[in-house]
């Protein structure tokens, strides 16, 4: 009997060791084990938060030139075309009666305050409709069409701050059967009959995208001096140039000035619009 439970036991210890694993009971039978790393999951552990930043350093934008501009249409949401359409100028769509305010310090130029665009003629020199130029201490000229308003106080030598407000956004002129907008051009300036180049020369959304975005001191005066050596003082228009009666409403390649008329005592006292002041050098 005892030799069968001796059998079995040894029978059971060669078969653990073959396996690997140590016999319980049989003396002089060792294995090897490997260490588990114990792992544990805490248990109500707090989420750990950085500490709060300090607040941004705002750093205002650098002056890069000695004046300071403001965008022209002021109190309300507006957009703009930032490209070329036609002429060098843009379209600030905005509702009906935004204030249109100076974009810089300078001096009133030329007011009109009556619409005298009609599209059986469509003139070059009444697209605009009502409108008043600005020749700002920069030596640019700028020209803010399309008003439904002008302001009374608004004339011609009138010192303006940038700013002030000037009139209200419409639709007059060629505008007529579009939506509310205004016409926006930078030039240079010129005697009134030369009405091509306050239309624009000088591509504007740049510098409306830097003054919206608040860098106020980019400036077109560079640009416009460079343009004006370039092409002249008074370089001949060579789009939209003449009138539906001439057959020219779509251009014309040897233009002419619009004849300025000889003041008489009579015409002083009943002085037609547009209102104008003699060129400034």
């Amino acid at each position: 009997m005892r030799s069968g439970r001796l059998a079995v036991l040894t029978g059971a210890a060669c078969l653990a060791a073959a396996c690997g694993a140590p016999a319980a009971g049989v003396t002089g039978m060792s294995a090897s084990t490997t260490p588990v790393a114990a792992t544990s999951t805490p248990t109500g552990a707090e989420e750990i938060s950085p500490p709060p930043g300090d607040p941004p350093v705002l750093i205002p934008p650098p002056k890069v030139s000695p004046y300071t501009y403001v965008f022209p249409v002021q109190g309300c949401k507006v957009s703009y075309r930032r490209k070329l359409l036609v002429l060098p100028k843009t379209t600030i769509w905005a509702k009906k009666g935004c204030a249109f305010v100076s974009p810089v310090d300078g001096e009133v130029r030329e007011v009109n305050t009556t619409d005298r665009w009609s599209p059986a003629t469509d003139r070059g020199p009444d697209r605009e409709g009502r409108f008043v130029t600005i020749l700002g201490v920069d030596g640019v000229l700028y020209l803010g069409g399309h008003l439904d308003t002008v302001d009374p106080k608004v004339r011609p030598g009138l010192k303006v701050k940038a700013g002030d407000r000037l009139g209200t956004v419409g639709n007059s002129g060629n505008a007529r059967n579009t939506a509310s907008n205004l016409y926006f051009a930078i030039s240079w300036p010129a005697p009134p009959e030369y009405w091509w180049i306050r239309r624009g020369m000088v591509k504007p959304w740049p510098y409306l995208e830097a003054w919206e975005k608040g860098n106020r001191t980019y400036s077109p005066r560079e640009e416009m001096l460079a343009l004006r050596k370039r092409l002249g003082n008074l370089p001949p228009c060579t789009k939209l140039c003449g009138s539906a009666q001439t057959g020219g409403g779509g251009g014309s390649s040897r233009p002419q000035p619009t004849p300025r008329p000889t003041p008489t005592k009579k015409a002083a006292k009943k002085s037609p619009e547009p209102v104008v002041i003699d060129d400034v050098n």
